[in-house]
């Protein structure tokens, strides 16, 4: 607490907060050596413990890594959509795990993110891409409620990868990373599964024949479908 009663942040998170800005507003590029321990408890006047204490930080964001040895030392690190969604996923899940936000909600944002995406996916797609969505089709008689829910995800994130912009993965990946996904899906009514599988073998045919028109089409139906088989009441 200061001189003025206003409660003050821990040292720690006030030097990753600085170091952040540096990284965020591309001061400190990605590859780029951070300031040695010894060089940031001089600029900042703080305790070796506090440096460290803010390095782990930032490396828990995926803003850093950090390597030992004798050229070691701690680098910015090279953004990927997959490792800064994680921020995004914490933020998600306590909105929904705390009420402030619903399942309807989820759907709502899934569906103005995925319809877009996917008619983007159908004209930028790659055949690496489409081996990748292929890979994630179930067989909904087979597969058991986790497997089918790992590839549910799988497939979409392949889909928003298919668009080549990498702000949709960023944005598109935490959306099938909520902690409660599995208790929800466990109580889909029947013949919800062999819908999933049967509207994912569609979007990959039009995604495959880069029918950006159909592709839409199909992927508003889908998460329509499952709103309400989740969601009746939204």
């Amino acid at each position: 607490m200061g001189v003025d009663g206003a409660v003050r942040p821990p040292a720690y998170q006030t030097l990753a907060e600085g170091l952040r800005e540096e990284i965020t507003s591309g001061r400190l590029r990605p590859g780029e050596r951070l300031p040695t321990e010894p060089q940031l408890c001089a600029r900042s006047g703080v305790s070796r413990s506090t440096v460290r204490e803010a390095l782990r930080l930032l490396a828990s964001q995926h803003l850093i890594v950090t390597t030992r040895g004798v050229t070691g030392g701690s680098f910015v690190a090279h953004p990927s959509p997959e490792n800064l969604s994680d921020t995004l996923s914490t933020g998600l899940n306590l909105l929904l795990n705390t009420s402030t936000a619903g399942l309807c909600d989820l759907m709502e944002v899934r569906e103005s993110l995925e319809v877009p995406a996917a008619a983007q996916a159908a004209r930028r797609r790659g055949e690496e891409h489409l081996a990748d969505l292929e890979a994630a089709l179930f067989d909904p008689e087979l597969a058991d409620v986790p497997a089918m829910l790992a590839a549910h995800r799988a497939f979409h994130a392949a889909l928003v990868a298919a668009t080549g912009n990498p702000l949709f993965e960023l944005l598109s990946r935490p959306l099938y990373q909520v902690s409660n996904e599995r208790e929800v899906a466990a109580t889909a009514p029947a013949g919800f599964w062999r819908q999933v599988d049967t509207d994912h073998r569609e979007l990959l045919r039009c995604v495959k024949a880069q029918d950006a028109e159909g592709a839409t089409k199909v992927a508003r139906e889908h998460i329509r479908f499952i709103r309400v088989s989740l969601a009746p009441d939204s």
